[in-house]
């Protein structure tokens, strides 16, 4: 699916904090394919919960910015909110845009403290529905996507006779399907999902321990669906801060999540093991962590307030480490 390991994750809602304009952010994404060593560009998706500039539309931009790289969401946070008949329409649109370099990366966007719930209000969806619906409109999307012309009974959604154009260049358009559960409660039933309907995984190492035993859940899961786990694109989404002093990074990276996401800073836990910080060799080490347990490719974020500058120390100082 990608030419090389590693991506960048724009964060366009850092417009609002300092990261600069949105024409600067979006060209990172062009530093990004110019370097050679990135072979994909991501960008963050909200609605009213984490608000944000809309996805879709930046993902139209840097189809006409780029020529090479893979295209998509980290992740699709609104696909449960979002008309998915609307959206395969709008995607397969981009995936000609493109010349087929788009990749689908959808989630439940379920978010702690009832920011979620709140958002999922205006458009009539309550949390307890968001991964019902992610499972049907990733359907919808995929029946819409061969070009002919549907008729679907839905717990959520009904249409008759309804066919869109244009549709995807790619033939399947691929779908990645975002699930890190914290609570062993809901992971089986997350990653179930990845089994059975997603053609890769993404998630990310936000706690000690976590991406390890997911992976081997899932590996078993894949395994009992028939499918290949050697083969199954894990796609890891990854901070990245590179400096003199780890501590330093970490500090950053710190501020910089509690910025992002206008909370409080996360635990220490939290930042040490999704964060590659550090001096070149020591990030390093970190993404080469990931890949070796398992990550087939990593969509970095430069946890920093100088994008383009961390840009260029990644791609000249540390990917050639890893």
């Amino acid at each position: 699916m990608f030419d090389t390991r590693f991506g960048l994750l724009i964060p366009q809602r850092g417009v609002g904090f300092g990261l600069g304009t949105l024409d600067e952010l979006l060209h990172l994404g062009v530093l990004a394919e110019d370097s050679g060593a990135l072979s994909s560009v991501w960008v963050g998706d909200s609605l009213t919960a984490q608000p944000r500039p809309d996805s879709v539309s930046l993902l139209a931009a840097l189809s006409s910015l780029t020529r090479r790289v893979r295209l998509g969401t980290a992740c699709l946070a609104s696909f449960p909110l979002r008309d998915p008949a609307q959206l395969a329409y709008q995607w397969g649109t981009l995936d000609q845009l493109s010349g087929g370099r788009m990749v689908l990366g959808a989630c439940t966007g379920l978010v702690s403290g009832g920011v979620s719930q709140a958002e999922g209000a205006h458009w009539g969806v309550p949390d307890r529905e968001r991964a019902a619906r992610l499972e049907e409109n990733v359907r919808i999307c995929r029946a819409l996507w061969t070009g002919e012309a549907i008729d679907f009974d839905g717990r959520f959604h009904t249409y008759r006779d309804l066919a869109i154009a244009p549709t995807p260049v790619q033939d399947p358009c691929p779908v990645v399907i975002a699930a890190n559960p914290w609570n062993p409660a809901f992971a089986d039933r997350a990653l179930r999902r990845v089994a059975l309907l997603a053609d890769g995984w993404m998630t990310a190492s936000s706690w000690p321990g976590l991406f390890d035993g997911l992976w081997e859940r899932l590996r078993a899961l894949l395994a009992s669906a028939g499918r290949d786990p050697g083969t199954f694109p894990v796609i890891a989404m990854h901070n990245v801060s590179i400096g003199q002093d780890r501590e330093a990074c970490l500090a950053e990276t710190s501020r910089f999540i509690a910025t992002h996401e206008n909370g409080e800073e996360p635990p220490r836990e939290m930042v040490t093991a999704w964060t590659a910080a550090g001096r070149p060799a020591e990030c390093a080490a970190g993404l080469r962590a990931l890949l070796d347990g398992g990550a087939t490719h990593l969509a970095l974020r430069l946890t920093s307030w100088d994008q383009r500058t961390q840009l260029s120390r990644l791609v000249e100082e540390v990917l050639p480490l890893v």
